[in-house]
């Protein structure tokens, strides 16, 4: 089955840490491009940090010096690690595989930030 399944997300205080993962299986890993995007109520979909099949990796601007994005390819695995958490980081983060015109998207773990 292909499919990607976010885990790690919760209820953490502003300056706290938290680290998402990120397990894809049914594909193959080291080929994808993956993603971390976030949505609140209301907005779209943004992207908050990627991480090409060469470990090449982008960030949002307001989370540059914050989060770090790193895969693991023997687990298929994708990381996000958020450090100095704000409570404009309050989403539901979204996993995201792509490979050309292949886009899988996770259901998601929401983190919310807040003391």
């Amino acid at each position: 089955q292909v499919q990607v399944v976010e885990s790690g997300g919760g209820l953490v205080q502003p300056g706290g840490s938290l680290r998402l993962s990120c397990v894809a299986s049914g594909i193959q890993f080291s080929n994808y491009y993956m993603g971390w995007y976030r949505q609140t109520p209301g907005k779209e979909r943004a992207l908050v940090a990627a991480i090409s099949n060469s470990g090449s990796t982008n960030y949002a601007d307001s989370v540059k010096g914050r989060f770090t994005i790193s895969r693991d390819n023997a687990k298929n695995t994708v990381f996000l690690q958020m450090n100095n958490l704000k409570p404009e980081d309050t989403a539901a983060y979204f996993c995201n595989a792509r490979l050309f015109t292949r886009n899988i998207w996770g259901r998601g773990t929401q983190v919310t930030v807040s003391s």
